[in-house]
């Protein structure tokens, strides 16, 4: 295991040296015998992902190893050589577990006009604003009425906690009294930390840790009207969302590199330690373990450290209750081109 230059190198190979040094986490290379599970999965469906944003990568390492992926043959094989001949497994944050969570695509009844049944807006973003900028609060906002009347509505949801777990997952599908399927994506937040309800209510003694779940805080709010809008403004963070008319039904929806998720293959991570559109090999712990490689197109306002990821499950409320119930432990490994993993051991070398 190495520190201090090996990080500052695998951190200057990412684009990401924003971090401080004193911040850097361990790293460590490793081979892909030591990757618990690396034989037994499917490797042609992790490079056909892989390809979906591997022209979007930055840096001059990627573009010839593009170029090699979109030539390899069509096999299982041909696609597990690929990885291991031009990459080389790297972890970060070595000696801290990961925490794994799940996300998902919700579908939630809606109208694009409010009355009595659906009464909670969700808005565009604001003439003006600039997306990561600090502006309002989430209480600000929903209290002073800072949105309403200026006709920034998309669609009128059923439920508040439900226009809350959609800002939380960054996107979904309305579905419309006459069938219709409106689907919506992230357009910017208003630069508050997003803060967890689920912890402020194990803090309030409500709840233990290991009762609280999305469907706990659900149906907490909705028992507690009053005081579950207050609850859900414990969280600051407010989400803007634009309508996605592009996007392919059978597609997932547009992860942060503007290319749709892939189910149990994309993960959310925190660009600080991972590159977007790098292979990362996943060993979730839990009731339901994960042995995969998945691909980083996504990121999360929760999402922070360098074994931190958010997997996504797919669309519905099937996927809603799996993602749900994930919050494991295990480890994340980055591959890096192998040209670049080979220069950062010999320049660690003294």
């Amino acid at each position: 295991m190495m520190h201090g230059l090996l990080a500052a190198l695998v951190l200057g190979a990412l684009g990401m040296t924003s971090v401080p040094a004193a911040a850097r986490p361990a790293v460590q290379v490793l081979r892909f015998s030591e990757l618990d599970g690396w034989a037994g999965d499917d490797h042609l469906a992790a490079l056909q992902v892989f390809l979906t944003t591997c022209d979007a990568i930055r840096g001059p390492d990627w573009a010839g190893l593009c170029a090699l992926a979109a030539g390899q043959p069509k096999s299982a094989a041909a696609a597990r050589s690929f990885f291991e001949l031009f990459f080389e497994p790297v972890l970060i944050g070595a000696g801290h577990p990961a925490l794994f969570t799940g996300y998902y695509e919700p579908e939630l009844p809606g109208s694009l006009r409010r009355d009595p049944g659906f009464a909670y807006p969700i808005y565009r973003r604001p003439p003006g604003f600039t997306p990561g900028e600090l502006w309002y609060s989430r209480a600000e906002i929903e209290q002073d009425g800072l949105l309403r009347g200026r006709g920034l509505e998309i669609a009128w949801l059923q439920d508040p906690v439900e226009v809350f777990f959609l800002q939380i997952q960054g996107s979904g599908r309305v579905l419309l009294p006459d069938g219709q399927v409106l689907r919506v994506g992230f357009d910017g937040k208003n630069g508050h930390p997003y803060w967890s309800v689920g912890q402020e209510l194990v803090r309030r003694g409500i709840f233990a840790a290991h009762q609280v779940s999305a469907q706990t805080i659900r149906d907490w709010v909705r028992r507690n009207p009053a005081d579950g809008l207050q609850l859900l403004q414990h969280n600051p963070s407010f989400v803007f969302f634009r309508p996605l008319d592009t996007v392919p039904a059978d597609k997932g929806p547009l992860g942060a590199m503007g290319r749709s998720v892939t189910p149990l293959r994309s993960i959310a991570v925190d660009t600080d330690f991972t590159r977007l559109g790098a292979p990362v090999w996943v060993e979730k712990a839990g009731p339901a373990p994960l042995r995969r490689l998945m691909i980083a197109q996504d990121t999360g306002s929760a999402i922070k450290g360098a074994q931190r990821a958010d997997i996504y499950y797919g669309t519905g409320a099937a996927a809603g209750a799996a993602a749900g119930r994930i919050r494991d432990s295990g480890r994340m490994v980055v591959l890096l081109p192998i040209s670049r993993g080979q220069a950062m051991l010999d320049e660690s070398l003294p």
